[in-house]
């Protein structure tokens, strides 16, 4: 928890908030992210000034384990003096022990966010999925919270000025973003309009155009005029390299391999397919699942895992 230091911008996890979200597919499949279609509403998270501390806290923790579909979990919420936000102790149920930081006992209208992040903690425990140590598991539980509903909650507490400043969780305001943005674009939702933080809302649409980009990206017929000719110049050097290969060279048996002169940082990546056409593979905009077609023009592709429907140029 960031309070009043320096809060840390952009993209820096970008790769592994990918990651958490192929996993996600993989662990839960494509219906049962599709029964998270509906976020948490602000109503039955709001927290009032005149309402019990313990009882409120309780409230909204049985509403986002209402949410996460835990009916049998029962968490017993606790303040103290920490570092942190928040812990919670992940035994075998079904009850579970979170404690607060001693701030929510006065800042109460974040208390919500920090309970998205801890009871999802639980969800992620039952599922049996979580990523080696501990910064990596932290992520996926922030991109698992917004993904999954909640995790507005999380960036809504993100607040700076030039006096002090406060964030929750581990991803930055602008990966919050880049998360909500992916789950508002599956299921057409608009978080924004239950920001009450105008820093949440600047940073969710700088996350909004990154998550823009994945869409725009070649081989994907909705790419951009620059990424389209790039794409048509590494294709040729794919071809005329698989042509200029021997039977039984390197890339007779590479399995992804980049051509001479294709840059690292390119999403997609050339493969020879034996005799058959030359294919490229690169990264569904939805999940982040590796799709691979051959490459003979216009091409409708259809992902395994989260079932996007993608129009390509290849």
């Amino acid at each position: 928890m960031a309070n009043g230091g320096p809060v840390l911008h952009g993209f820096p996890h970008l790769d592994l908030v990918r990651a958490s979200i192929t996993a996600l597919y993989r662990r839960l499949s494509y219906d049962t992210v599709q029964t998270f279609a509906a976020s948490v509403a602000p109503v039955d998270v709001a927290f009032g000034d005149t309402e019990d501390l313990y009882l409120g806290a309780q409230r909204v923790a049985r509403e986002l384990v209402r949410h996460y579909r835990l009916p049998d979990a029962r968490m017993i919420i606790g303040f103290r003096g920490m570092s942190h936000a928040a812990s919670v102790e992940l035994a075998a149920g079904p009850e579970y022990f979170i404690e607060l930081n001693d701030r929510f006992r006065t800042h109460r209208r974040d208390i919500g966010a920090a309970l998205a992040h801890e009871v999802m903690h639980v969800y992620l425990h039952r599922l049996g999925l979580s990523f080696p140590g501990t910064r990596d598991n932290e992520i996926l539980t922030d991109t698992a919270a917004t993904y999954l509903g909640a995790g507005w909650l999380l960036l809504d507490a993100y607040r700076e000025d030039g006096a002090s400043s406060q964030k929750l969780g581990y991803l930055t305001p602008e990966e919050f973003g880049y998360v909500l943005a992916k789950r508002a674009f599956l299921f057409g939702e608009d978080p924004s309009v239950w920001f009450t933080s105008p820093q949440a809302y600047t940073a969710y649409t700088k996350g909004a155009d990154r998550a823009r980009r994945d869409e725009r990206q070649p081989p994907l017929s909705a790419a951009g005029w620059a990424g389209r000719r790039r794409y048509a110049k590494d294709r040729r050097s794919a071809q005329e390299s698989v042509r200029g290969d021997a039977p039984g060279g390197a890339w007779g048996h590479a399995r992804e391999r980049r051509p001479p002169g294709v840059q690292p940082d390119v999403p997609y990546v050339f493969t020879p397919d034996g005799r058959g056409p030359l294919r490229v593979s690169f990264p569904c905009p939805t999940c982040h699942q590796r799709i691979r077609v051959p490459v003979r023009g216009r091409v409708r592709a259809r992902c395994g895992l989260c079932r996007t429907v993608l129009e390509c140029d290849t």
